[in-house]
């Protein structure tokens, strides 16, 4: 393999190898997607038509009723389509109300049924109310004019939707960020008299620029300018003649203010400096200038004159410029240069202010030779520098249990230049009138590293060999954590997918704190230990009582539940060694100062699962709850270990350190390449832009895909936005497989226990009924 060339690296940096398609016409994302809104919106009717059409055809004594009547078919489709939706879709719900009932006198079973399957279930209330009415509009203008106007914007053509929308297009993004310490334009100009000094821009424009031929300046240009910049001037002498900042005259005030609204700070930024440095007394002046900003700026930088840029008497004169050259800087090298052309400012401010009678400051005096080493030593630094000025620094500390793509991938060179971030290969792509699908294949599991050996339960001593009884050996992830779980004491924060095994890995735990209290003859200090499982759910704190019980059972281990429905006695609690709670009921059980002290003090484990729910409206139960007992092992100097099991979390190490977990022995993440399982995505995506015919499509759309799982067999959960859409969504999927003969496939088998199982049902819905 050849080594990369030095020009393939800068032309990555740069636009020079593009190839550029001059045979068709490049159309900009933004432009395109702008057009086709303003197209989608011209096409059909909407509602905004409607309100125009009544209000250009009546009267101005009958447009207060009327805009009763639009409002009431608003408020019938609101109550029909519900609550969680936007406006638009309420809009687009009326329109379609006013389409189905502008020639129907009553609600007939095609509207019922027109209303049912577009929206599914709703109050029938709503549809005689929206049917009432769009009577009373249609019958103050007339059936037939209306008919003509619902024919007019809906004979339009039907849009194109075979073309490919995304064909030829430039994605227009500004790949780099401008570096904070880059220079003003007019600082970088070879001429010095183009700085930011307010006494020089006066100076050059309002002063003798018309002696020559060429540099006569128009009358209402410079009046112009200097109305706008002797704002600044005016403000200023009315702020020092009310006697404040005595020790300050008016053009070194004038100096500091226009360099200051010069800058590229924000206004709010602005406001702060010019009020540190004016006072409250200057609120009304910071105001105005504030205010005039742009102008006085302007009328100052861009002050009519010959194009020309006067230089002060004295200053050396410039060097000629040649074209095409090339100078090479180091960062020192400009950033000294910088401070350079600032100091001769400075010292010509000086100069000038000791020929007008003042005493002057002490001079700041560049030594050439100093100088001279300064740049040796930069050009030695920059033999070691990379090519590329942009210097960044990504190195990330390498974690040794860490497995995040996403974190490797950010460290390549691509990465950081700025690259767009592509779809993996292996994607396929459908396309059709009514939506468009991108199907992502499962990614490749992990490479087994070198290190990597499976821990078979054969190899471990006889507790563990008894509680993981009927297992071979541990699978991936938790031989990977094995060795710090179960031999060591550190605080753990597990990060991996659903289903990887989270829950023996907290066993594992389990399993060595139970050994620490195991006298010699297998005997078991029970008294001595209580470990709290803390669960997100009641459901699965019952689920997790009922595993652990079962795997401790060989020991002689008690777990019991402590939730809000599960209440133990003072004794049942002595007598358990594991409590499976919810955050809720352990915090209310750690807050009490008297009672259950001994119980907390007692905890030597503390299992948290889902730590995810940090984030959640939960997540300030959890804080306090690792609070309280972060505090505990420091004022008591006892040793509470604490485990976190969580899914994959962006920021797991805020979450490490918030546990007090050393990220290079007790952080293991993984991410979705260490599934059992792999996972697959599926993106699919609607194309009408109809609030109300996305809604049907949605539904159309989900019942296929749905079908298609339960014809190969295989079980499906469907998640909506919100809780009345649940029961819309699940009566559109039932009238679609009757309306297509397909219910058979829904149907549960009637294997030998479903007689019994339907009798269960039955007796608990009568019993609920009564």
């Amino acid at each position: 393999m050849s080594p990369p060339r030095l020009t393939g690296a800068l032309r990555s940096f740069s636009t020079v190898s593009k190839q550029e398609d001059v045979t068709l016409q490049l159309c900009d994302l933004k432009a395109k997607r702008l057009k086709r809104q303003e197209l989608f919106a011209r096409e059909g009717l909407t509602w905004p038509k409607v309100v125009q059409f009544f209000t250009e055809h009546l009267e101005k004594r009958k447009k207060q009723a009327t805009s009763q009547e639009l409002r009431c078919i608003l408020q019938a489709a609101k109550q029909i389509v519900g609550t969680d939706y936007g406006q638009d879709t309420i809009e687009s719900a009326a329109v379609f109300l006013f389409k189905t009932f502008h020639n129907k006198d009553q609600v007939g079973h095609e509207e019922t049924r027109a209303i049912k399957q577009m929206f599914g279930p709703f109050p029938a209330s709503a549809a005689e109310a929206a049917s009432s009415a769009v009577g009373r509009l249609v019958a103050q203008i007339g059936e037939s004019q209306v008919e003509a106007f619902i024919q007019t914007q809906t004979s339009h053509k039907p849009l194109d939707h075979g073309a490919t929308f995304g064909r030829n297009i430039t994605f227009s993004f500004d790949t780099y960020m401008l570096d904070t310490q880059d220079t003003l334009p007019w600082e970088e100009e070879p001429g010095e008299g183009r700085g930011l000094d307010f006494n020089s821009f006066l100076s050059n424009h309002v002063s003798g620029r018309g002696n020559d031929g060429e540099g006569v300046l128009q009358v209402g240009a410079l009046a112009q300018s200097t109305a706008d910049g002797s704002i600044l001037r005016r403000e200023v002498e009315k702020y020092l003649s009310g006697g404040n900042m005595v020790s300050s005259s008016a053009e070194e005030l004038c100096a500091s203010l226009f360099e200051m609204l010069a800058s590229t700070k924000s206004d709010d930024e602005l406001q702060n400096e010019l009020f540190e440095l004016l006072g409250p007394e200057g609120f009304e002046m910071i105001s105005t200038l504030l205010q005039r900003r742009p102008d006085i700026v302007d009328s100052l930088l861009s002050a009519p004159s010959d194009g020309k840029f006067s230089y002060t008497p004295g200053v050396e004169s410039a060097k000629p410029v040649y074209g095409c050259q090339v100078t090479i800087q180091s960062e020192q090298e400009r950033q000294m240069m910088k401070l350079y052309r600032r100091e001769e400012k400075r010292e010509r401010k000086r100069e000038r202010r000791g020929e007008d009678g003042d005493p002057p400051e002490p001079s700041f005096h560049f030594d050439p030779k100093e100088l001279r080493l300064q740049r040796e030593q930069a050009l030695l630094t920059a033999r070691r520098s990379p090519v590329l000025g942009r210097q960044r620094d990504y190195e990330r500390i390498h974690y040794p249990h860490v497995y995040d793509a996403y974190a490797e991938a950010s460290k390549t060179s691509a990465f950081i230049g700025g690259s767009k971030m592509l779809l993996p290969e292996g994607i396929q792509r459908e396309n059709n009138k009514l939506f468009e699908q991108v199907d992502i294949p499962p990614n490749e599991p992990m490479p087994i590293g070198f290190q990597e050996k499976p821990v078979y339960i054969s190899e471990l001593d006889e507790i563990g060999q008894l509680v993981f009884k009927g297992m071979k050996r541990l699978n991936r992830i938790q031989s990977i954590v094995f060795e710090t779980a179960y031999n060591t004491n550190e605080n753990l924060l597990i990060c991996a997918p659903t289903g990887a095994g989270k829950t023996n890995i907290a066993m594992l735990t389990v399993l060595h704190e139970i050994r620490q209290h195991l006298q010699p003859g297998g005997v078991i200090r029970k008294d001595q230990f209580k470990i709290v499982y803390v669960a997100p759910m009641k459901a699965l704190a019952a689920e997790m009582t009922n595993y652990f019980s079962k795997r401790l059972e060989p020991l002689g281990i008690a777990v019991k539940e402590l939730t809000g429905d599960m209440q133990l006695s003072k004794g049942e609690i002595l007598r358990t060694q594991m409590l499976v709670t919810t955050p809720e009921k352990w915090d209310v059980v750690t807050r009490k100062s008297v009672g259950d002290v001994a119980l907390s003090q007692l905890v030597r484990l503390l299992i948290l699962d889902e730590v995810h729910l940090l984030h959640e409206d939960r997540g300030p139960v959890l804080e306090s709850l690792v609070a309280r007992t972060l505090r505990q092992v420091e004022s008591t100097q006892s040793m509470i270990r604490i485990l976190g099991l969580s899914a994959t979390l962006p920021n797991y190490l805020d979450v490490a350190s918030f546990l007090h977990v050393n990220p290079y022995i007790g952080l293991f993440f993984f991410d979705s390449r260490f599934r059992p399982v792999p996972l697959g995505q599926t993106f699919v995506g609607i194309k009408t832009t109809n609030k109300i015919q996305q809604l049907h499509d949605m539904d159309e759309v989900c019942y296929d895909k749905v079908l298609k799982q339960i014809k190969a067999g295989h079980q499906v959960m469907v998640f909506v936005h919100a809780r009345n859409s649940t029961v819309r969504t699940a009566m559109s999927l039932i009238e679609m497989a009757k309306n297509r003969g397909e219910s058979s496939f829904f149907q549960p088998d009637h294997g030998p226990d479903y007689g019994q199982c339907d009798k269960q049902n039955l007796l608990c819905w009568l019993d609920s009924s009564r």
